[in-house]
């Protein structure tokens, strides 16, 4: 169960970001999850593991490597859109 939960969280986290930044992930509900496990291990590689934990994330700094993942992908995103 313990699983299903961090899917949620990760999910949730992805979509939060993605609403902070402006920009839709790809990938929809699956690129949300992705981004929120990636974006939890940048932002607590990058920010220690502080703030409230939920499911094994350490939220703020989570919601934070998540924001700035989406931006990246967002601008290599649209690189790759102009070049073709």
């Amino acid at each position: 169960m313990s699983f299903i939960w961090a899917l949620i969280v990760g999910g949730i986290i992805g979509w939060l970001a993605g609403l902070i930044v402006g920009r839709n992930i790809p990938g929809g509900i699956i690129g949300n999850i992705i981004a929120g496990f990636v974006g939890a291990w940048l932002g607590t590689a990058v920010l220690g593991n502080w703030g409230p934990h939920l499911a094994d994330f350490a939220i703020i700094p989570a919601i934070i490597g998540a924001a700035v993942l989406v931006l990246l992908l967002s601008f290599i995103m649209r690189a790759f859109r102009k070049t073709d």
